[in-house]
């Protein structure tokens, strides 16, 4: 009995382990690929999955991990063997490399890449070292896409880079079963003399902006004024004519309404002196001849009466006026 249970002990023992070694939990947005016999099985989705011990063999493959070094400030990029292959999308932070533009100015770049895996088999079996040819890949194509551009052209142009980048990366990733999502540029640095040499130009660009902006608006508020000066004038003008015509309208006015007065007191003269005798003529004469002697004799200073030259006339006419008084 003893022997019996100890072989029933030991297949308890293997099946315990061969249902361990042949048990595997795969995460949700993982896979696994498992190769018998040195050859691929399947790749295993998201749950339990269910292997032969010892035939079937999870295939190692790189991966690129970022962690963090003993102090948990710095972070470290590093590239491990693993049996999981992460189907999320993935970002790889490139360190810095230096690149030539087209008109031999050497600056540092330093990129990123978003990529995801589609096919993981073709991810496992069509490449090597997945993450390293991906960061090789980039660092050659990121070469060739500024060596064809001008300094200024890259400075200028970054959307126009990533564009490039991802349309060149995605095309020859494609045969690894890698989609590449995005490609940014975190900062690109130029060397130290064109780094002053730019600030230089930016200040004399400022100052040229702000000297333009200055002599327009001197400009400007030299043209409001002269045109306020201008309308000014005009309105002088038009207010003084305005004045002028009014005051001769009004002067017109006046004499219109004197010359009526006076018509009238003529029409009432005439008629006066219809049933009486004397002319109405010597009669205005003389009283005006009177009006013009209170004028001469009403100033101050004035010593000296003088009379019109001929004096019978006036005299004619106070006797005229002398005789009409009598006919009445």
């Amino acid at each position: 009995m003893e022997p019996l249970l100890i072989i029933m002990g030991l297949l308890a023992f293997f099946v315990i382990i061969f249902a361990i070694k042949g048990l595997k939990i795969i995460q949700q947005a993982e896979t696994m690929i498992v190769e018998r016999l040195g050859r691929f099985h399947r790749a295993l989705d998201s749950g339990i999955n269910i292997l032969w011990p010892f035939m079937d063999q999870p295939r190692q493959i790189h991966w690129r991990y970022v962690t963090q070094d003993a102090s948990g400030e710095k972070r470290l990029t590093v590239t491990k063997l693993t049996d999981r292959i992460d189907l999320r999308e993935t970002v790889y932070d490139f360190p810095r490399q230096n690149v030539i533009t087209k008109d031999n100015v050497t600056m540092e770049i330093d990129a990123l890449l978003y990529f995801q895996v589609t096919d993981s088999i073709r991810a496992v079996y069509e490449v090597a070292n997945l993450p390293q040819a991906i960061e090789k890949l980039t660092q050659t194509t990121l070469r060739n896409v500024v060596g064809e551009m001008d300094f200024d052209e890259c400075l200028a142009s970054r959307e126009i880079i990533n564009t490039k980048l991802r349309t060149i990366l995605d095309d020859a990733t494609d045969k690894w079963g890698v989609k590449v999502t995005r490609v940014e540029l975190q900062d690109i640095t130029p060397p130290a003399e064109v780094q002053e040499a730019m600030e230089k130009q930016m200040r004399a660009e400022r100052d040229r902006r702000a000297a333009i902006l200055k002599a327009e608006g001197e400009k400007r508020a030299a043209i409001l004024e002269a045109e306020g000066e201008k309308e000014a004038a005009i309105n002088r003008a038009e207010g003084e004519k305005r004045a002028t015509i009014l005051e001769a309208e009004g002067e017109a006015e006046a004499r219109y309404k004197i010359a009526s007065a006076e018509a009238m007191a003529i029409l009432k003269l005439v008629e006066a002196f219809k049933d009486r005798p004397g002319d109405p003529a010597n009669y205005l004469i003389a009283v005006r001849y009177i009006e013009a002697l209170k004028v001469m004799a009403d100033g101050k200073e004035n010593k000296i009466v003088y009379l019109p030259y001929e004096a019978t006339n006036f005299l004619g006419s106070i006797g005229g006026i002398r005789d009409m008084f009598k006919g009445a």
